[in-house]
């Protein structure tokens, strides 16, 4: 059964000069527990969109997007919030890491804002760093770590709170190959644990670890 699936999602956006871009055009995609799915195509291709839609930040204009059998468009935004922080990872290319708090503590922040002590949150965290392979980072703020140590620990923070779906979105832009080799064998590990993950990114070498995959042009689905 799937985690997450679109059906037939279509995404309209109106410009200033009210121009039509239509994002997606009739996308579909199905993940299950366990794997990892690659979403390829060039920049402006619809890869973000996607992932925003299975993410539930935005909402299709046809279609439809569920997680584990749920319409996403069915929930308003408080459950919509609820549902990213307990069931839903998010790693973004832009890293997002708190420059006042050490690693640990960034990847505390989602467990604690869930509800969870600080201090058995901080213990959870440095768990996942050293799942990751960055224990010895945990102490060291994010000015402080190499791109691929903080692309790390953004992984770590998206499954602090044990999510079933992990979305990343251009994890390896930013990295040189070695790096980014890393972060890829981590994303895989994520999904041998038993996690759904979608990579979407416009690098075919990243998108070639993945399991299988789907690639975008122009907003419409080519294979």
């Amino acid at each position: 059964m799937s985690i997450v699936e679109a059906d037939g999602v279509h995404r309209c956006f109106r410009s200033a000069r009210a121009a039509e871009v239509h994002a997606l055009r009739d996308v579909s995609l199905a993940v299950a527990a366990g794997e990892l799915v690659g979403v390829q195509g060039p920049s402006g291709s619809g890869k973000s969109t996607l992932l925003h839609l299975l993410a539930g930040l935005d909402r299709p204009d046809a279609g439809v997007v569920r997680m584990d059998g749920v319409d996403l468009a069915t929930l308003d935004d408080p459950a919509r919030t609820q549902l990213r922080l307990h069931r839903i990872g998010l790693v973004l290319q832009t890293f997002d890491l708190l420059p006042t708090l050490d690693a640990a503590d960034n990847v505390a922040v989602p467990a604690i804002l869930a509800g969870e002590r600080p201090r058995a949150a901080r213990v959870r965290a440095v768990e996942l760093l050293d799942a990751v392979g960055i224990a010895d980072r945990a102490e060291h703020r994010p000015g402080e770590l190499s791109g691929g140590e903080q692309q790390r620990a953004c992984i770590a923070r998206a499954l602090v709170n044990d999510p079933t779906l992990v979305l990343a979105d251009e994890p390896t832009a930013a990295l040189d190959s070695v790096a980014g080799d890393g972060v890829l064998r981590v994303l895989r590990d994520v999904a041998a644990d038993g996690r759904a993950v979608v990579l979407a990114s416009h690098d075919a070498r990243a998108v070639a670890h993945a399991h299988r995959s789907i690639r975008l042009v122009d907003g419409q689905q080519v294979g």
